[in-house]
């Protein structure tokens, strides 16, 4: 299926404006594993047909490893570059498939000048579930179990448990929560960071002990919302030997692979 996305560059010249900015992310642009999640949300944006632009070459990082990393100077810098950029095309609605993205944007952007509604692609895709735009029927996963990694910055950051199982549901796929869920959900390892660097000395990488949890419960998939988490389980996955059994996947994926997209 191919399709060409505009950028806000090419609906500013048509003076015209998209329903949603989708912010891609730097995970989402240069990373081959989290490309995969931003065609298959991009694909079913364009299969139900909504309106949305990507910033393209305009884009630049949200500052969110810097800030985590401590340097609050390079964060700032970079937020107001995109700030100005994306308030020059008086962007409204945000939609973003990373939650270090939509943690940014919502909650660090305002005290620099940036406001907008910023959602992430499963509250966005549950709201289109519910305005009942997007139809979602989940046979090839009939009975399959799945297990739900919360990311940080979604769940216990910003209070949104709901929207990514409200998804999974209509997968008809079984739902089995690990103990450390929701609002006591464990970190995949990646948060604060911690992604570029190895970790300091200690009895067990995070990875490890999350995707254990996870792995106990003997799922086929392992389900995330976020590019990070899913690098961190994929490794945990690869450490156990079990990358031929189970499968890290983003939420969107499964969703696309159910609509066949």
């Amino acid at each position: 299926m191919d399709f060409t996305i505009k950028t806000m560059a090419d609906y500013a010249a048509e003076g015209k404006s998209p329903e949603v900015l989708f912010w891609v992310g730097c995970a989402g642009s240069f990373d081959d594993r989290a490309k995969k999640i931003t065609k298959a949300f991009c694909k079913i944006l364009n299969k139900i047909g909504v309106e949305f632009a990507v910033l393209g070459q305009e884009e630049s990082c949200t500052g969110d490893p810097a800030k985590r990393a401590g340097n609050e100077f390079v964060f700032q810098m970079m937020a107001l570059t995109n700030i100005e950029v994306l308030n020059a095309y008086e962007v409204k609605k945000i939609v973003t498939a990373c939650p270090h993205c939509f943690n940014t944007l919502k909650n660090e952007y305002p005290s620099l000048g940036g406001n907008y509604e910023v959602l992430h692609h499963t509250q966005f895709l549950k709201d289109l579930m519910n305005d009942g735009r997007l139809k979602i029927e989940g046979g090839s996963f009939k009975g399959k179990k799945i297990t739900f990694h919360d990311p940080c910055y979604l769940g216990r950051g910003n209070g949104e448990y709901e929207a990514p199982r409200m998804l999974l549901e209509k997968l008809d796929a079984e739902l089995v929560e690990m103990k450390r869920c929701k609002t006591n959900g464990l970190c995949c390892g990646a948060g604060g960071a911690q992604m570029f660097k190895e970790p300091e000395k200690g009895n067990k990488d995070i990875n490890i002990e999350r995707t254990e949890e996870a792995l106990s419960f003997e799922p086929k998939i392992i389900a995330t919302g976020c590019p990070f988490c899913n690098t961190m389980m994929t490794d945990g996955v690869k450490h156990f030997n079990k990358n031929t059994e189970v499968e890290v996947k983003d939420i969107v994926e499964l969703l696309a692979e159910a609509e066949d997209l």
